[in-house]
């Protein structure tokens, strides 16, 4: 049985040298995936640096399932072409939310995530106590394409955050 822990709040913020898929660019958008949830960005047209700065919410429950990212180039006609994906392993980040943050000083480094074989991380990634939540600022290097990365900020609502108790 799965007990719920939070909601994972992910802001897609851009793209960053994503990869053509037409001849004018391409018109990309991203779905995120844990577990059986996916949500999705809207479409950025004629734009190989898009910026959505949209947040998605997902619910994290444990088991703790890795965050999926899928990144199409919408077409009209045709089926949508891959742009790369990418995986992070989120297990350091809900592991920080069950510690103790309360008394720590804002802006506080909590712990740090490095690139490794069960993540897709372009660089090391802090992950910080920040106005009362634990939060983290990522880049991504999408993997099967040949260019590409996105930088999200993933934080983290209690519960009692998310239905304003």
């Amino acid at each position: 049985m799965e007990h719920l822990l939070g909601l994972l709040k992910v802001k897609v913020e851009k793209g960053v040298n994503l990869a053509y898929r037409d001849a004018n660019g391409s018109d990309p958008y991203v779905i995120v995936r844990m577990g059986s949830q996916k949500l999705r960005t809207s479409v950025k047209k004629n734009n190989v640096n898009p910026v959505w700065n949209e947040d998605l919410t997902l619910t994290v429950s444990d088991p703790i399932h890795p965050l999926k990212l899928q990144v199409f180039d919408k077409d009209t006609f045709t089926r949508d072409d891959k742009m790369g994906d990418a995986e992070i392993d989120i297990h350091p980040f809900v592991a920080a939310t069950k510690m103790n943050l309360s008394n720590i000083p804002n802006g506080t480094v909590i712990s740090t995530m490095k690139p490794n074989r069960h993540n897709c991380l372009a660089d090391e990634s802090a992950i910080v106590w920040r106005d009362g939540t634990v939060v983290q600022d990522i880049i991504v290097r999408l993997k099967n394409v040949e260019s590409g990365e996105l930088e999200l900020q993933l934080s983290w609502l209690n519960i009692s955050q998310a239905s304003g108790s």
